[in-house]
């Protein structure tokens, strides 16, 4: 990341995909108000028919206010576990006038989402960003990573081209899950030629952490567990 544009500023569409409890969902809401924030027309698309409890469409009126568009299920299958894909999506890929983050299912059988539009993806600007959480089983070692990795290339057919450090552990979170979550990503940076574009966590820890190799993009928490609701 060797010119002044932020990582985030590079492409027009963003695909975050990350196993259960990555936090895939916190990163796509926070980077679609990042990417609002700097005055782009920006749409959030939800098509993650997997994880039943944590989806984008939950801030629905949070968008509505920041002038979000929110892509999702309708309205009549808000609550149903069923994989209904709003039509909506060919939005992001037929007006250029939007950026777009794409909230993808977390893990292979989600992913196939993204093989349902791969020969649109083909031709648009876009980095598909894997979330990796370290005190995750899925991927809480090097190997076990690098194989969540590319169990999702193989099922999408599309590459991963950035890697995020989200490692958390979520309200007990200490700035060294944060730390220990970098070295592993390094090392699955390393052997799968992946870069890490960036590391998350709280705001809180912004003057905590030592200098790290890659920014610090810290994020605000949008997603209520289920007995919170």
């Amino acid at each position: 990341m060797e010119t002044n544009e932020k990582w985030w500023q590079k492409h027009r569409l963003m695909i975050v995909v990350g196993h259960f409890g990555s936090g895939k969902t916190e990163v796509a809401i926070n980077l679609a108000l990042k990417v609002a924030e700097e005055g782009k027309k920006t749409a959030i698309a939800d098509l993650d028919i997997v994880d039943p409890y944590f989806r984008s469409r939950e801030c629905a009126e949070m968008f509505k206010e920041k002038g979000i568009k929110l892509i999702a299920s309708a309205k009549d299958f808000i609550d149903a576990d069923i994989p209904a894909i709003s039509p909506e999506v060919a939005l992001l890929f037929d007006n250029e006038e939007y950026n777009g983050v794409l909230d993808v299912g977390g893990d292979p059988s989600g992913a196939r989402v993204l093989a349902r539009y791969k020969h649109k993806l083909d031709s648009e600007d876009i980095a598909v960003l894997c979330v990796v959480n370290a005190n995750r089983p899925q991927t809480n070692t090097v190997e076990n990573a690098i194989e969540y990795i590319r169990n999702i290339e193989f099922t999408s057919g599309m590459k991963i081209d950035y890697i995020i450090n989200n490692t958390h552990f979520c309200d007990r979170t200490v700035k060294e899950d944060i730390l220990d979550g970098a070295e592993l990503t390094k090392e699955v940076s390393e052997k799968t030629g992946i870069p890490v574009v960036c590391h998350t966590g709280s705001r809180d820890f912004i003057e905590e952490l030592p200098e790290l190799e890659e920014p610090y993009f810290p994020i605000d928490i949008f997603m209520k567990k289920p007995w919170e609701m």
